[in-house]
């Protein structure tokens, strides 16, 4: 599977439609939920519509729980893209397979191998996409 696959499919799925396949094995919107639904939304649309799915609802759901600030445009971005660069490299046909054979993107610290603490607290970074400042990604 390439990054930019798309799932042959007659109607993309919305964002509430894969957050509500993703709670229902799970109680609490964790980081490995959050590896979920990014992975279902990249095998149903392909990496680029992924990155709209997924940064699109959850800069929704931000505005909706009155938390905007908590969107980040760049964080949510790079973990689309990384969830995006292991699926393609390892095509699971279910999430928990897939994160077995990635652990390390349970580790919710894995965006400080690539960016400076500084860089993903500025205010570019929050409101658009920055590219990574200590180590290239993988596919770069």
């Amino acid at each position: 599977m390439n990054v930019d696959d798309v799932k042959a499919s007659e109607a993309a799925p919305t964002f509430e439609e894969l957050m509500a396949e993703v709670m229902s094995t799970t109680q609490h919107f964790d980081h490995r939920a959050h590896l979920h639904l990014t992975w279902l939304a990249f095998r149903s649309v392909g990496m680029p519509d992924a990155i709209v799915l997924v940064s699109d609802g959850i800069q929704r759901t931000a505005r909706y729980a009155g938390a905007p600030q908590k969107y980040h445009a760049t964080v949510s971005r790079a973990w689309v893209e990384l969830v995006a660069y292991h699926a393609a490299e390892h095509d699971a046909q279910d999430f928990t397979a897939f994160i077995e054979r990635c652990p390390a993107l349970l580790d919710k610290r894995l965006l400080t191998h690539f960016y400076r603490s500084t860089t993903l607290a500025s205010s570019q970074a929050r409101v658009g996409w920055v590219e990574p400042d200590l180590t290239l990604f993988p596919w770069q």
